[in-house]
């Protein structure tokens, strides 16, 4: 194989590394697992060495020395054992875009035929069935039939200024589907003339990012690009923020894209959303995607303090420096007891602040520490943004 998954620009930057290792103090899988070759600083050797085992005058001078299929293999394994959460890159003193070598490095992986066969299952699942969960894509606004006195719509409407991409976590999960549930009511209660796609929603795209499959997208975008314009709709609102990153930085700009807290603050701020009094004492965990990766830190935080009596105490690392829940990059996949460690990790540092609830915005971040919550038996409340908002909005 040659270098041609990683940019000019990616080539160089590998070079800039110091070796200074402050990734691997900040890494959620290196703390979780004491796996010190789950960190950046060992899989930028590796791939150093991968790299240089490509060219002409390294091939020879690494002839028989080069990484075996073996060793291939095993660092794999470790590329994908990652929540893709972008803390390295956060934290990196010379500026290396981290986070996009590690998808460009899984790519490389795939193409190369060394990779956890799991991943497999990923575009399997969206070829045949649109969504990551194989399941049937005529069913993704099923949800809605769980609303009481939902309108005979459904909230399918053929044209609308706004629409509603659930993405595919919020429409299968029952976990999750709290979350479109609520927004639907909201935007409802609101006045706002919104629509789904319903089975015209496709998959965003973004796991197969994740995945290392990236050649399969643009089908993906293509299809939504069309469903949307059909719909004749001006602007796009995401509760997910990884579909809200994807679009942002992969679709073309043709529509205005919201994240449901920029979303929700505005109709806050134009008096179209009426709040009771709610006295509760909550945390905000910045979702990786929404925060480290779209820098959407303050809509969440401004949403929050404005319901009457909620009270808001910050994680001891937030913002930027927000550790991961432990949902992303499909670690949970690859390896479900590192997730779960990753997520333990994350509620133990919620509950040191005291806090009766965790508010978050990103259905995968809900249900990956409500899952530790209820098993675990934890006395704390786990809820989507939209969630908290839908609990004090006044209905008329």
């Amino acid at each position: 194989m040659d270098n041609r998954n990683f940019s000019i620009k990616q080539l160089l930057e590998i070079s800039a590394c110091t070796n200074c290792r402050i990734c691997a103090e900040v890494c959620p899988a290196v703390s979780a697992s004491l796996d010190g070759e789950l960190s950046a600083i060992h899989r930028i050797k590796g791939l150093n060495r991968i790299l240089k085992s490509r060219t002409g005058l390294f091939r020879k001078l690494l002839s028989g020395r080069g990484l075996s299929d073996e060793r291939l293999k095993h660092f794999s394994e470790t590329v994908f054992r990652c929540t893709l959460c972008g803390n390295c890159e956060e934290i990196c003193p010379v500026g290396i875009r981290l986070r996009d070598l590690w998808l460009s490095l899984r790519q490389d992986m795939v193409h190369s035929g060394f990779y956890p066969k799991k991943i497999d299952r990923v575009r399997d699942n969206l070829e045949e069935s649109h969504n990551v969960f194989a399941e049937d894509n005529e069913e993704r606004a099923d949800w809605v039939e769980d609303i009481r006195e939902a309108p005979d719509h459904g909230y399918l409407k053929d044209k609308a200024e706004i629409v509603y991409f659930t993405g595919c976590v919020a429409a299968y999960f029952p976990i999750a589907q709290k979350i479109p549930i609520a927004l639907a009511q909201i935007l409802d209660r609101s006045g706002v003339d919104f629509t789904l796609l319903g089975e015209d929603e496709w998959c965003c795209g973004f796991p197969l990012f994740g995945a290392g499959l990236g050649d399969h997208f643009q089908q993906f975008v293509d299809h939504n690009l069309k469903a949307l314009r059909k719909k004749g709709a001006r602007e796009i609102v995401f509760a997910c923020p990884s579909c809200y990153q994807v679009w942002r930085d992969c679709y073309p700009d043709e529509f205005a894209i919201s994240h449901v807290s920029q979303y929700l603050l505005g109709l806050v701020k134009e008096n179209r959303i009426p709040f009771k009094n709610l006295p509760l004492t909550v945390t905000y965990h910045d979702p990786c995607d929404l925060g480290r990766g779209a820098k959407v830190f303050d809509p969440p935080r401004e949403l929050i303090r404005s319901i009457p009596g909620v009270k808001l105490v910050e994680l001891p690392d937030n913002r930027e420096k927000c550790n991961c829940c432990g949902g992303g990059g499909n670690l949970e996949m690859i390896d479900k007891k590192l997730s779960s460690e990753i997520a333990r990790q994350k509620i133990e540092e919620v509950t040191g602040t005291g806090a009766q609830a965790v508010v978050t915005s990103c259905q995968q971040c809900v249900r990956t520490m409500l899952t530790h919550v209820k098993r675990n038996k934890v006395p704390l409340e786990v809820m989507d943004i939209t969630q908290l908002i839908h609990s004090v909005c006044l209905h008329p």
